[in-house]
């Protein structure tokens, strides 16, 4: 079975979507938890924090994927910027690069 680009294209725009309702779910779990539990204790600043990273690598992989006519590039950089946001994330969460 060949993969074309018309399937990734296809691929590309249900990804789109599921990317954003990930960013808006990572967002309004700790807001919940919150509510229901004192060991989830973010400030502010924490949610300004994850939504300035989470928010900052779904536009840079919109604006790749806008400027980018290959599908192949557009997942690739996709995948690089999840993987790039993840390590943010973990680093600021436990420190493990030091």
């Amino acid at each position: 079975m060949t993969v074309t680009n018309d399937d990734l294209d296809r691929l590309w725009k249900v990804l789109r979507p599921m990317g954003w309702g990930a960013v808006a779910l990572v967002l309004l779990t700790p807001a919940v938890a919150m509510r229901f539990t004192n060991q989830v204790n973010w400030t502010a600043s924490d949610f300004v924090f994850a939504g300035v990273l989470l928010i900052g690598g779904g536009l840079a992989i919109e604006l790749v994927a806008w400027r980018v006519g290959n599908p192949v590039v557009r997942i690739g950089f996709a995948l690089f910027i999840v993987a790039v946001v993840a390590l943010l994330w973990a680093e600021a969460a436990v420190g493990f690069l030091h």
